[in-house]
């Protein structure tokens, strides 16, 4: 079940935010809690562009103007004494770009390997919870005379399919960046940091609010009789779903066990065309075909570990966005997860697709979508220490055994101060437990694999990424 696409269009249409204080939904506020000393629940991407990198001071400026467009990359969270509430997001007094904005060079001879070296050392690093939740990395010297733009963002910040976060702001359609629109806002208007004793009167008027707010609630569900049946029926079949899958845990595989605070990074690059042949011909989706590549890898990968393959279903978390076109090009968290059955014990590459195929449309047709809009709705009310046990619970190494992701991209190229963009690489995050993330995204006719895993626990991710143009290769000819 494929994302929505992204809204990569620049942003320069909408006015820039003059909230003071803004405070995270349930579903932002739950990855800053699921975020451990080595689960680093931070996203991102990798992109490569033609020719030399801009000036450093070019860079800054370009991104200064942009970033008056989306205040939220200023703005750093604040929380009250007491866990009564869920965060803030507050404009950062301090905010300095130069600490954002890094800049170096890859090692020669600048390869792929030094790259990806690279890419591992930054997602192995914590954001620092006292600043906005955002780095960016100019990288010089990567082979053919190019240079590269790593993004790295908190999920806290963007869902990671509602766009390209910063990337999407920073990028053009055009070559020539378009003029600054006079309608754009003035320089950035910089409010002074709450208190503590303001944010605890935040927090309790907050704890009093919920129970109004749900009390209007069931008031609605009484207005309207139908509604109360449907929404009851879809959070039971969710958690009929999620209790029977507890009960039938996801398999002990070598994709699962303590991750340590180190990263291994592959990436790999594959013609959309490929792969819209593959899903033409069985009359599939984009994202089942990504589905049964990282299948078949994943067959191949456990066939060298000595698993036993027989009957095998690997358990995959797959994110959906439940954006509206009302929510585009709008920050922070609107998915829902759902777990996707991989076929590994099946043999016949043809055949996993079919299977693939067949689940995910079940699941489309399904109301668990619908009942996961309804639990988001609700989890708003929840306090933030029944926000953590639900994150837990939702991340556990009992439901799946890797996350995979697949988000569409724009079809045509972007540029960065005029430099043509050639590929974009997207970066996923381990919760705790999991070892190895896949994250895919199609752009300009190429579809992009992230791999990011555990240092310890896919010593050979290398092994795996090839294992991924075998199984392409393998749809190809089946």
């Amino acid at each position: 079940m494929s994302a929505q696409a992204p809204d990569t269009r620049p942003r320069r249409s909408l006015p820039p935010a003059r909230l003071a204080l803004q405070q995270l939904s349930a579903t932002d506020a739950s990855f800053l809690l699921q975020e451990q000393d080595n689960a680093h629940m931070h996203i991102g991407g990798v992109a490569v562009f033609e020719g030399p990198a801009p000036a450093q001071a070019e860079l800054l400026a370009h991104i200064e103007r942009r970033l008056e467009l989306v205040p939220r990359f200023r703005q750093r969270l604040a929380s009250a004494p007491l866990p009564l509430a869920r965060p803030w997001w507050v404009d950062d007094p301090d905010f300095n770009l130069d600490y954002h904005l890094r800049r170096s060079s890859l090692a020669r001879p600048g390869g792929p390997r030094q790259l990806q070296a690279m890419v591992a050392r930054v997602f192995s690093q914590r954001l620092d919870r006292a600043r906005p939740l955002w780095e960016m990395y100019l990288v010089e010297g990567f082979e053919g005379g190019r240079f590269v733009l790593i993004t790295k963002v908190h999920h806290a910040l963007v869902d990671g399919i509602s766009g390209l976060d910063l990337a999407s702001v920073i990028l053009d359609t055009d070559p020539e960046p378009e003029p600054r629109p006079p309608d754009a806002g003035g320089r950035w208007l910089r409010h002074p940091a709450p208190s503590r004793a303001e944010l605890t009167l935040r927090a309790a008027i907050d704890g009093l609010r919920a129970p109004i707010a749900l009390a209007s609630e069931a008031a609605g569900l009484l207005m309207y009789p139908r509604r109360p049946g449907y929404r009851l029926s879809t959070l039971a079949r969710t958690a009929q779903s999620v209790g029977s899958q507890l009960l039938d845990p996801a398999p002990r595989l070598p994709l699962n066990g303590s991750i340590g605070p180190h990263r291994r990074f592959e990436m790999r690059h594959f013609s959309l065309e490929r792969v819209r042949h593959v899903k033409e011909r069985v009359d599939a989706t984009v994202n089942d075909v990504v589905l049964a590549i990282v299948t078949g890898a994943l067959r191949s990968w456990l066939s060298e570990r000595s698993v036993d393959l027989d009957g095998l279903a690997v358990r995959a978390l797959v994110p959906v966005s439940l954006r509206s076109d009302a929510d585009r090009g709008l920050l922070g968290n609107r998915l829902a997860v759902v777990r996707a059955t991989l076929p590994v014990g099946v043999a016949d590459p043809g055949e996993r697709l079919t299977l693939i195929r067949d689940a995910m449309a079940e699941l489309k047709r399904s109301r668990h979508l619908a009942a996961a809009r309804t639990i988001i709705d609700l989890s708003d009310f929840a306090p933030p220490t029944i926000l953590a046990q639900a994150s837990r619970l939702n991340f556990s190494t009992r439901l799946f055994n890797l996350i995979v992701t697949n988000v569409p991209g724009p079809q045509q190229p972007l540029y960065l101060r005029g430099r043509r963009m050639q590929t974009i690489t997207p970066v996923a995050f381990l919760p705790p437990g999991h070892g190895l993330s896949v994250a895919a995204f199609s752009y300009d006719g190429t579809v992009s694999f992230g791999l990011l895993g555990d240092l310890e626990l896919l010593h050979d991710l290398g092994v795996f990424a090839d294992g991924l143009e075998a199984a392409l290769a393998d749809l190809d000819s089946s």
